[in-house]
């Protein structure tokens, strides 16, 4: 059970979330309980949304930012993000279960989507703290400095949602998925 509050409706959530969850409702069909709950404070909310906004428009391509945030979800302990970006990442990036597995733990089947992946569990890891040689072989993989700079962006938002979630246990409203066994 989740430690506060997590509006039931869309029309318990404070005022100001209420068109910001509308706007999630619209994109994802419904707004889940990480969202609701976020919309407490809708400059949160409102700051997430921007953001996660912002870099869907960006280079990295909606199925490896599904398998960043499964990495990170899984190297911080998230059952609430792992659960949901394993049914995002099924329904939308169409990936498969042994790449599911793969991204839970740290990599990918696609050698550039490697890369990316393994880079954002270094830098999740080590809490930023990455080596030249890290940079230089994320960009080896053939990402651009643009690019980069998305990853760590994507494991910064993804880090967002994992504490607020394990912070407020959120109550889990996609199918469970358990977390990644450690390396």
């Amino acid at each position: 059970m989740s430690r506060i509050t997590t509006p039931a409706t869309i029309s318990d959530a404070p005022e100001a979330s209420q068109p910001l969850l509308k706007g999630v409702e619209k994109m994802l069909g419904s707004a889940p309980n990480m969202f609701r709950l976020i919309g407490n404070s809708s400059a949160t909310l409102e700051g997430y949304l921007g953001l996660n906004g912002a870099l869907q428009k960006g280079k990295i391509s909606a199925a490896t930012r599904e398998r960043i945030a499964l990495a990170v979800a899984n190297t911080n302990g998230c059952d609430y993000c792992n659960s949901a970006h394993t049914f995002l990442a099924k329904t939308f990036a169409k990936l498969d279960e042994a790449e599911l597995a793969a991204n839970r733990a740290g990599s990918s089947s696609d050698a550039k989507a490697h890369a990316a992946v393994a880079f954002a569990v270094k830098v999740a890891t080590n809490r930023g703290q990455v080596s030249a040689d890290d940079i230089s072989s994320v960009k080896a993989a053939g990402y651009s400095d643009a690019e980069v700079v998305e990853i760590v962006a994507h494991v910064a938002l993804n880090v967002l949602t994992n504490y607020i979630n394990e912070v407020f246990k959120t109550d889990i409203d996609f199918p469970v998925v358990e977390l990644a066994e450690a390396a």
